[in-house]
């Protein structure tokens, strides 16, 4: 049976979510029909908004439905860049974003020809906000991680809100990784900016907690108004078209209480079960680093460097074991890349190479840990070896 420590990529869908898609999904009406079938398909839809949005902090019409993080993603940066005040000159770009904010953004250096100005992180992938505050005046719209999706250093959102509130620029927080396994409070983050500045925007995803893929939003303040990335009926605040998905906000809603109920508990347990990893890991393979934050990471995140051994062999030879992890690189169509995120840390592109993520999850158990710490020792020593090998024969 295979070990799965891949949870940040997606984790299991929960049967409370599954329940509650099939339900509504075997309900028909359109939720903008004026006749009782869709305004029942409304009701729902409206109910599931309001839930998802308690759970975010959030007012029900801040909520923008939406096809995932990358939708959301997309839709707040390029909406907010579109939307830019007269004289806002630049997108404040931290390094180690995800992809889908550094692709984004790059889209809009080329084809809108704007500027970006680039923050460093520090040695653990954190966003400095001094320097994050230094970058902001006059810009257009900034973005920024909760907590860094492949190495789990957790941000302080409350300060970058904070900052970019005090100048007055649009901010976008990033929050898919972070909703679920942390605090995540969009009205506590944005206190009391003004308009459409401070913080407008919080991306998050269903499937990232048990929810089912192709479902995300995007909380956008009532005092926002971004440019629209879809044009059709403006069914959402005219920020986003199409017939909305009941069925997924429904499903999105039970597993977002689910998981604000749990956070706690769940958070404890999986910091004891990831502890016990770091620490067999530690104890098997002696020039093992853990990278990111040790202590102020996400509950589930072991992102580990293995010096001379390819982080893309280790998962073949993890994967032959029954074990699924990830490498700490972006994989863009099944193209693995060294990380940006730990070459961001000021590591080298070797070390950027011979990283590991496992990501605990809520059907993790102290077993899946221990077979893990059972088959690492093998896999990394037969791929220290292949390294050799190869560097020996180039």
């Amino acid at each position: 049976m295979t070990v799965y420590l891949d949870h940040a990529a997606t984790t299991p869908l929960r049967a409370e979510a599954r329940d509650a898609w099939l339900d509504a999904a075997a309900r028909c009406g359109n939720a903008s029909s004026i006749h009782r079938a869709g305004q029942d398909a409304r009701r729902l839809l409206e109910e599931s908004r309001e839930r998802l949005a308690a759970t975010l902090g959030c007012d029900p019409i801040e909520v923008v439905l939406t096809s995932g993080g990358t939708e959301s993603i997309n839709t707040a940066l390029k909406g907010l860049w579109w939307a830019r005040a007269d004289g806002a000159d630049a997108i404040v770009l931290p390094d180690g974003e995800h992809h889908a904010t550094l692709d984004s953004v790059q889209w809009l250096r080329e084809h809108e020809h704007a500027p970006v100005r680039p923050v460093g992180v520090d040695a653990a992938a954190r966003i400095p906000v001094d320097g994050f505050a230094a970058a902001l005046p006059g810009a257009a719209v900034a973005t920024a991680l909760v907590a860094n999706n492949e190495v789990g250093t957790i941000n302080d959102a409350a300060g970058l809100a904070a900052a970019a509130r005090d100048v007055g620029v649009p901010l976008h927080l990033d929050a898919v990784s972070a909703f679920g396994h942390i605090p995540v409070s969009f009205r506590a983050w944005r206190g009391e900016a003004a308009g459409q500045t401070g913080l407008c925007a919080l991306s998050v995803s269903a499937h990232k907690i048990g929810g089912p893929v192709g479902v995300g939003a995007l909380v956008v303040s009532r005092h926002a108004h971004p440019t629209a990335l879809l044009q059709g009926g403006g069914q959402q605040r005219s920020l986003r078209s199409g017939t909305q998905d009941v069925a997924g906000a429904a499903a999105f809603a039970v597993v977002a209480e689910l998981a604000l109920a749990e956070r706690q508990t769940e958070a404890a347990r999986l910091v004891a079960l990831r502890d016990r990893l770091v620490r067999g890991i530690h104890q098997s393979i002696a020039d093992a680093e853990l990278l990111g934050d040790p202590i102020d990471r996400l509950p589930g995140n072991a992102h580990v460097l293995f010096p001379g051994a390819l982080g893309e062999t280790l998962l073949f030879l993890l994967d032959r074991a029954d074990v699924s992890a990830s490498t700490g690189s972006a994989c863009q169509a099944g193209i693995p890349e060294p990380s940006h995120v730990v070459m961001a840390m000021g590591r080298t592109g070797a070390d950027a190479r011979q990283v590991l993520r496992f990501t605990l999850g809520r059907t993790t158990t102290q077993s899946d840990v221990d077979a893990v710490l059972a088959a690492l020792p093998a896999a990394v020593e037969r791929a220290r070896a292949s390294g050799a090998r190869a560097a020996a024969h180039s």
